[in-house]
């Protein structure tokens, strides 16, 4: 932790600038670790959202790991770190195997991930011209979100297990419940994370019923891991978001504004008092375009605005982002009232998706419940 010479407030800060709450962040782990604990899985922390090797700190169960990752990037800059068990949880590409053989001759146990024969047979060829192991999970697509491989494609999940054993080394499957972040309520969020831990552990019986060992069965996303009641056939959980959380998961019910750690720190700019707008100095350069609420209940627009102690002005939002202006006004329909916010005066703004808006920055001020700033905690960003 790199501490202040002299002690800082938010009052004096350059903004926009990013803030972040420790004591917030610190509740949000002991969380996630409770619930691991109660299900009887591992946590694997997903370290994207941070991109910071004093978040990552905290996240994880050792100094050593375990971690996720899904960036090359992070990889480097972990491993430098002395983090040595790591999944890279991006599908493979060849043009990354050399890094990955690299990383992994440092002491790295450097896991890839792939959903394809192509991808397999890419493996075995660089670990066996290499003479070294490269471990790879099958990707397994539980909710036809995005990438990955049907967990009843028998025939498909055998054949990739064949060609990376030609060289390279199974060492499990991996899925991430994608359409958790469209679900609502407690019922909607139980099935995502039933869908997700059976899909994975359907295909883990397939590759084990074709002759493969197949010792990891993965999953995660913050929804879903903390509203599974039954993990049975599951090794791991990956999740990331929750050690910050943001709109978007508050909108699907898994934290309240109360929660959240992350955010923006503006300065009132202007006004124009006859559209009801209050001008500040923070736009989409700093809060990123995520507009994750718009197809939620509540649209927050770009931000929920908050005093500078972390409390919500009611209905006031980030209802419009330039590159470098916010406008604050009221959410469509609201009766409340605009605050008196005076040219020069503080706000903080809660993101839509913490790790969108942490990418638009390369520090965390670090307070503690208050507006004094106990230590700076360098982030980083890059592929």
């Amino acid at each position: 932790m790199t501490r202040l010479s002299l002690p800082t407030s938010l009052h004096d800060l350059p903004t926009p600038c990013l803030v972040l709450d420790a004591g917030r962040m610190e509740r949000n782990i002991d969380r996630m670790r409770a619930r691991m604990a109660d299900l009887g899985v591992p946590l694997r922390p997903h370290l994207k959202t941070g991109k910071s090797i004093e978040v990552a700190q905290q996240m994880m169960a050792t100094p050593q790991g375990p971690a996720t990752v899904s960036t090359l990037a992070e990889a480097r800059r972990f491993a430098q770190a002395g983090v040595r068990d790591i999944v890279y949880a991006v599908g493979i590409t060849p043009a990354k195997l050399p890094e990955i053989l690299d990383l992994r001759a440092q002491g790295v146990d450097l896991a890839v991930l792939l959903d394809s024969v192509e991808q397999a047979a890419a493996v075995a060829d660089a670990a066996r011209e290499s003479g070294a192991v490269i471990p790879a999970l099958i990707e397994i697509d539980c909710d036809g979100h995005r990438s990955g491989v049907q967990s009843d494609d028998r025939d498909r999940l055998l054949a990739i297990a064949a060609a990376l054993g030609e060289g390279g080394a199974l060492r499990g499957v991996l899925t991430h419940a994608g359409d958790s972040y469209g679900a609502r309520g407690e019922a909607a969020l139980r099935a995502c994370a039933e869908a997700e831990r059976l899909a994975v552990v359907t295909a883990a019986q397939h590759l084990r019923a074709g002759g493969h060992a197949c010792p990891v069965v993965s999953v995660g996303s913050t929804p879903t891991a903390l509203s599974a009641t039954d993990l049975a056939g599951v090794t791991e959980v990956r999740a990331g978001v929750y050690v910050f959380f943001d709109l978007v998961m508050a909108g699907i019910g898994v934290c309240d504004h109360q929660e959240i750690a992350l955010s923006v720190l503006a300065t009132v700019i202007g006004h124009q008092e006859d559209k009801g707008w209050i001008l500040v100095d923070a736009g989409w350069m700093a809060l990123s375009r995520d507009r994750g609420t718009a197809s939620q209940d509540v649209d927050q627009g770009y931000g929920l605005v908050c005093g500078v102690d972390g409390a919500p002005f009611g209905d006031l939002i980030v209802a419009q982002a330039n590159q470098e202006h916010g406008v604050l006004a009221l959410r469509t329909g609201s009766t409340g009232r605009l605050p008196r916010l005076a040219i020069g005066d503080r706000v903080r703004i809660f993101p839509n998706h913490a790790c969108a808006t942490a990418a638009q920055h390369d520090r965390y001020h670090v307070v503690r419940g208050d507006d004094a700033v106990e230590a700076i905690w360098p982030r980083f960003g890059g592929w």
